[in-house]
Order: structure tokens, then C-alpha cells, then sequence
């Protein structure tokens, strides 16, 4: 490309679109899986206890009324377990675990409360609600808690209701028996219902971990290839042009001694310098390969200033060589002189080249980029007869 005295080449180069699925993305999206899953758990138990509550226990409250022995206590427990099972279940729907402690000791006191008030003739009746219902509450407040929680409690139940048997002197062989069914039937569904649900969570939660670890490493892998593939061509394109050269000179058709011909010899040896620098891993790889290239220019005789100010960013292989090669390029063709400056921040990295513009033979300008519609790297070229400035400049879209 030849460009006139004070013209102003300005090539926009386009950015790959790299499409890979995105591990973090997904990972949200698998734990948003799990978290639903458990909501729907806590929206069952919530309402199981509270329609068990309201269908069954109320109206077997009114039913039993007038043989109970202090119905005014037992409607009182009632409308206790009811505050705390509603207040727990508030909680638990968005998304809070309840507080454990003092929520089963309240409900423990209604519980004794409960059995001591309902008397003997309603003992094991309908009237006496905390035998079916309050094990469900448990189920409420102890959500989210190892199962030995929900066992403490009903093994509390059973001691209150044990307890209130021999107060009524019900220790008949019979009474015992269908003490012992009544625990064991009001127990096993609440127990059931509790275990499952916490089994579910666990298995959304270990197929949400492996899906995101599976995600992961398949998009790690698939990194690994593109970058693989995207290595190997840009060897080939750069070893082509080297081995172009070099079959040249074998043959005797380049003429070592031509400018043109050192020129370019040296830009290639300065594309493979900078490929090879690609690879090292170092705090500031834009830094690294841009020294690379330095310091060959430098051992070619070039003397060259190198400057930065501030830190680049972390910024993908291929902007990176987008910004570098226009100045590989540009100290190829560099002659007495040059300084090269970095100037770089969070969201911004300009690189100039500054060389005097000695016109001579085999003296050109930098080849031509395609043009592209990206506006995140932008490459200058200026010259006005005197000095020739190279620039290029990406910002963080």
C-alpha cells in the first residue's frame, strides 16, 4: 500500500465472534433449576399443613366442642399452631427458613396444652387435632434442617401424648396399642413427606453441580480446540511467508542485499517472535509479545525506545494480535530510530509507533488490513515526509 505525503490511512479490524457456551451462564441456570425444585417442595408442605389445619382440624374442633374438656384451650392451641405455621410458611415461600427453636417450643406448649385440655373422652378422638395436624407444622418450621430435628420433636409428641394417657389413667393393654398406631400413623406421612423433600433438593442440587461441571469442562474444552486450530493456521500463514522467503534466497531469485528483501526476512522472523510469545505465560501478555518484537528489531540493529504507562487489561489472543501486528509490521520497516509507546487502561489500550518516513527502495507502508465493522480496534497510519506514525486502539465496547 502507498500512501501520499500527509495522507491519514485509517483501517477498522473486525473482531472475531467467538460463540461458546458460557459455563457461569449455566451454572446460574442449573442452580435456578435446583431452587426451583425446592420451591416447589416448600409450596406442598406449607400447604398441606395449613389445609390439613383448616379442612380437617377445624372441623373436628367443632365437632368434638362439647365433650372436650376445656374447648376454649383447645381452640386456643389451635389458632396458636395456626399464627405459627402461617408465620413459618410466609417465610418459607420467600425463600427464609424459619426461625427452629423457639417456633417447636411453641408449639411443644401447645401441643401439652392441647392433650391436656382435650380430657379423656376425646383423647384419641377428633376433637383432640394436635394427633393428625401438628405433626405437619413440624414439617414447616424444620424445613431446610436434618432429619434428626424432626425426630427430636416427634419424639417429643409421643412423650406429651404419652404422658397425657397415664394422667387419664388410659394404660389399658388397648389404650397403649392404639397409642402406639396413633403415633406411628400420624408420624410415618409428615416423616415421609419431610425426608422426600429433602432428598429432592439434594439430587436438584448434585445434578445442578455436575450439569455446570459438565458445561465447564465442555466449553474449556471447546476453548482449548478453537484456540488450538486458531494457532495452527496462524503458524501456517506465518511459516508460509518464511519459507517464502527462504525458498527465494535458496534459489537465487532474492537478492539478500535488497532492502526489500531484509525487510522482509525481518518481518518474519518478528510475526513468528510474536507468535512464539503468544504462548508464555506472563502478568502482561500485550507487554510481553509487543518486548518480543523489540527486542529482535533491536538486535537487528534498530535502536528503539519502548514505553508504558499503566497496566493493560486482560484482552483475548486474537485483539491482541490485532493491535501488535500493525506494529511488527511498521519496526520491520523502521530505519535509524523508533520509540514505541503503550499507554493503557481498564478500558482503553493505544500503542504507537513513532519512526522516521525515509523513502527509499523497498520502502512501503505496512500492508493493508481488511476493513471490517468493528469499532473495538482501530489502526492509524500517518506520515508526513519527515516522521511515520503508527497507531492502533482498542476500547472497551
Amino acid at each position: 500500500m502507498s500512501t501520499d505525503l500527509g495522507a491519514t490511512t485509517s483501517v477498522r479490524v473486525p473482531r472475531p465472534v467467538v460463540r461458546a457456551e458460557d459455563p457461569a451462564g449455566s451454572d446460574g441456570a442449573m442452580v435456578d433449576v435446583a431452587r426451583v425444585s425446592d420451591r416447589g417442595a416448600r409450596i406442598a408442605a406449607v400447604a398441606i399443613a395449613l389445609v390439613w389445619h383448616l379442612a380437617i382440624g377445624l372441623p373436628a374442633l367443632l365437632g368434638g366442642w362439647p365433650e372436650l374438656a376445656a374447648p376454649t384451650v383447645v381452640a386456643a392451641g389451635w389458632l396458636a399452631a395456626l399464627a405459627v405455621g402461617g408465620w413459618a410458611g410466609h417465610r418459607l415461600l420467600h425463600g427464609l427458613l424459619p426461625p427452629v427453636v423457639p417456633l417447636a417450643a411453641i408449639l411443644l406448649a401447645v401441643d401439652a396444652a392441647v392433650f391436656a385440655a382435650a380430657g379423656e373422652r376425646q383423647l384419641f378422638a377428633a376433637g383432640n387435632w394436635a394427633w393428625t395436624g401438628l405433626a405437619w407444622f413440624f414439617v414447616v418450621v424444620l424445613w431446610g434442617r436434618p432429619i434428626r430435628w424432626m425426630i427430636i420433636l416427634l419424639a417429643g409428641h409421643s412423650v406429651i401424648a404419652l404422658a397425657a394417657l397415664i394422667g387419664d389413667g388410659a394404660t389399658a393393654p388397648a389404650d397403649l396399642t392404639r397409642y402406639a398406631m396413633y403415633v406411628y400413623g400420624t408420624s410415618s406421612l409428615p416423616v415421609a413427606v419431610f425426608t422426600g423433600a429433602a432428598v429432592i433438593a439434594t439430587l436438584a442440587r448434585q445434578r445442578a453441580d455436575t450439569a455446570a461441571a459438565t458445561l465447564a469442562v465442555r466449553a474449556e474444552r471447546d476453548a482449548a480446540e478453537r484456540a488450538w486450530a486458531d494457532r495452527r493456521a496462524r503458524l501456517a500463514l506465518v511459516g508460509s511467508a518464511a519459507e517464502q522467503v527462504l525458498a527465494e534466497l535458496a534459489d537465487g531469485r532474492a537478492d539478500p542485499t535488497d532492502p526489500f528483501v531484509q525487510r522482509r526476512c525481518v518481518l518474519a522472523a518478528t510475526r513468528l517472535r510474536r507468535l512464539i510469545a503468544e504462548s508464555d505465560d506472563v502478568p502482561d501478555p500485550l507487554l510481553h509479545e509487543l518486548r518480543a518484537a523489540a527486542d529482535l528489531a533491536e538486535r537487528n540493529g534498530l535502536p528503539i525506545e519502548l514505553i508504558a504507562i499503566g497496566t493493560p487489561p486482560p484482552l483475548p489472543v486474537e485483539v491482541r494480535r490485532r493491535l501488535a501486528d500493525p506494529l511488527a509490521a511498521a519496526l520491520a520497516d523502521a530505519t535509524g530510530w523508533a520509540r514505541l509507546t503503550v499507554v493503557a487502561g481498564p478500558d482503553e489500550v493505544v500503542i504507537s509507533l513513532v519512526a522516521p518516513d525515509v523513502d527509499g527502495p523497498g520502502s512501503t507502508d505496512p500492508p493493508a488490513t481488511p476493513v471490517g465493522n468493528d469499532d473495538q480496534v482501530e489502526h492509524v497510519l500517518e506520515r508526513d515526509g519527515e516522521i511515520r506514525w503508527t497507531q492502533t486502539r482498542w476500547r472497551q465496547p
